[in-house]
């Protein structure tokens, strides 16, 4: 199981499992499957480890007992599974995050495919978040563990959105991915206090961990709802409207 960043594997899944998807699907169609097929591929190199069936389910990979599922979205249909594989195994969620993404746009009348261009916008741990909370019920067994994979991406969207440049509400149409650049790995409870920065007062509302961490107040108020589950906070009071909450773990 590939547990170090290593760009020459990384590099080597993509040109191995882009390849072979787009000699069965063509360019295109491969959407959120290659990114799964890229990251199972890095992450277990010997196929022998894939598509193992376990009980009525199949795990994407299990390396002596341990599960690893690539999950790039909708964690709630992971539900049932999880409820089974949890049972006697240790499983961890690999889910993709687009670090540094490049964006082409494809003009649905002309055919015109334009020049890639970075996103402004840089990929962050924090956007497991809404994921998170949709497994809420399974985030206090310690049997489950997490890798957040930062990954660069070569994304073409179609022109077919509104507003003058039609890119509001536009659709994918392909996500590539081209490199990695760090993950995360979330294997014991206290490993979840990389969702708290340092510095956060000693006790602490949705607004300050919002402010501290550059998200909205409602993804804040989200995760720590999560991270109860974790028990590294505590609820411990109220200000005002709002609910104040302590660190149980630090680091």
């Amino acid at each position: 199981m590939q547990n170090t960043i290593d760009q020459k594997l990384f590099s080597e899944a993509c040109y191995k499992m882009i390849g072979a998807l787009q000699g069965q699907n063509g360019i295109g169609t491969l959407r959120e499957k290659t990114i799964h097929s890229v990251l199972k591929y890095y992450y277990a190199p010997d196929p022998a480890y894939h598509e193992i069936r376990i009980g009525s389910y199949v795990a994407d990979i299990c390396v002596d007992g341990e599960i690893y599922e690539v999950q790039t979205r909708n964690f709630n249909t992971m539900r049932s599974k999880l409820e089974f594989f949890l049972q006697e195994h240790d499983v961890t969620i690999i889910y993709p995050v687009a670090h540094t993404k490049w964006l082409s746009w494809l003009d649905m009348e002309t055919g015109e495919l334009s020049p890639k261009r970075r996103s402004p916008k840089t990929g962050t741990i924090y956007q497991i978040i809404p994921e998170l909370y949709r497994i809420k019920m399974f985030i206090g067994n310690p049997r489950l563990h997490f890798i957040i994979s930062l990954i660069d991406v070569e994304e073409t969207r179609y022109l077919n959105g509104w507003g003058r440049n039609k890119k509001r509400g536009s659709s994918r149409m392909d996500g590539i991915p081209v490199g990695i650049f760090d993950e995360v790995r979330i294997d014991t409870f206290s490993d979840y206090m990389i969702f708290l920065p340092d510095t956060l007062p000693g006790r602490f509302t949705s607004k300050d961990l919002a402010k501290a961490v550059k998200i909205s107040q409602g993804s804040a108020g989200t995760l720590l709802n999560v991270l109860l589950e974790t028990r590294i906070i505590d609820r411990v009071g109220k200000s005002g409207n709002s609910y104040l909450y302590q660190k149980i773990y630090t680091r």
